[in-house]
C-alpha cells in the first residue's frame, strides 16, 4: 500500500469517526440535516459536564442497528461540553423538538454535571414525558441518579461504584454491582465503559442476539485490558482513592 493510500484511508476513517460520534466539527454539523430520521428512534441526552464515553460508546454500537436512528439531544441544540471541557459533542435536537422515542439513554457525569442535571426541571420533566412512551429507558454511570431524580427507578439498579450508597439512601433502590441491571423497562449500567455492555444487551433486546453479536464483532469489542484493576469490589482502598482523585482533578 502506498503512502498516498494510507493517508487517504486515515483521513476517511477520521471523518467517519467524527460523523458517527456527532463531534462538534464543521463536517459533522454539515451532515446532520442530510439524513432524515428512519425507523426506530434512539435518543441520547446530553448536558453540560457529561462523561464522553457514556453517550458515544453506546452510540457507536446502537447506530449500527438496522432501521434505527440515534440522535443526540440536549436542552438546546449545539455543542455540549464534557466534564473535562476538552471535547464537545453536537446535540442535533433540543428537548423541545422531541416528544417520543423508542429508547432513551441518559449518560453520567462528574459531580458538577450530575448535580446540575438532577436539579434541572426542564430535563427532568422531559425525561419523565419521554419515558411514558419508551420501550426502554436506560442510563450509564451516574445517569442512574438522574433517572432517580426523575422518579423512574424502581427496586434495583446499578451506577458508578462510588455512587452506590447515594443511590440507595436517596432513592430507596437496591444497588446491584453488575455491569448492567434490568428492572422492568429500566436498564441501568455501571460506570462509563459499562455503557458498551449495556448497548450490546440492548441491541439483543431490540434485534436479537445474532445481530448483537454481529455488532460486537463489527466494532471488535474484545476487551483484554493490560491490568486487572477495573472492578471496585476487588480494588484496594488506595487504588479507589487514586481513581477518584484522578477523576476529580481532570474535571472542570
Amino acid at each position: 500500500m502506498t503512502s498516498t493510500q494510507t493517508t487517504r484511508r486515515t483521513v476517511l476513517t477520521s471523518v467517519a469517526a467524527a460523523a458517527a460520534f456527532g463531534l462538534a466539527t464543521g463536517t459533522a454539523e454539515a451532515q446532520t440535516p442530510g439524513r432524515p430520521p428512519r425507523g426506530r428512534q434512539i435518543g441520547i441526552l446530553l448536558y453540560d459536564g457529561f462523561s464522553l464515553l457514556d453517550p458515544t460508546g453506546p452510540a457507536e454500537l446502537l447506530s449500527r442497528l438496522p432501521d434505527t436512528t440515534v440522535t443526540m439531544i440536549a436542552e438546546h441544540r449545539g455543542p455540549v461540553r464534557t466534564d473535562t471541557k476538552d471535547v464537545a459533542v453536537q446535540a442535533d435536537r433540543s428537548v423541545a423538538e422531541v416528544d417520543r422515542l423508542d429508547v432513551l439513554l441518559v449518560p453520567g457525569a462528574g459531580n458538577r454535571g450530575t448535580v446540575g442535571a438532577m436539579r434541572n426541571p426542564v430535563l427532568l420533566d422531559w425525561i419523565r414525558r419521554i419515558d411514558r412512551h419508551t420501550t426502554w429507558t436506560t442510563s450509564v454511570c451516574t445517569g442512574a441518579l438522574i433517572l432517580g431524580a426523575a422518579g423512574l427507578l424502581r427496586e434495583r439498579a446499578t451506577t458508578y461504584w462510588a455512587s452506590a450508597s447515594y443511590l440507595e439512601t436517596t432513592f430507596g433502590v437496591r444497588y446491584v454491582p453488575e455491569r448492567y441491571v434490568r428492572d422492568g423497562k429500566i436498564i441501568t449500567a455501571a460506570g462509563v465503559s459499562a455503557g458498551i455492555d449495556l448497548a450490546l444487551y440492548l441491541a439483543s433486546l431490540l434485534e436479537g442476539e445474532e445481530i448483537a453479536r454481529g455488532i460486537q464483532l463489527a466494532v471488535e469489542y474484545d476487551p483484554r485490558p493490560p491490568f486487572d484493576a477495573g472492578n471496585a469490589a476487588t480494588a484496594s482502598p488506595e487504588l479507589k482513592e487514586l481513581a477518584l482523585r484522578l477523576l476529580a482533578e481532570s474535571q472542570v
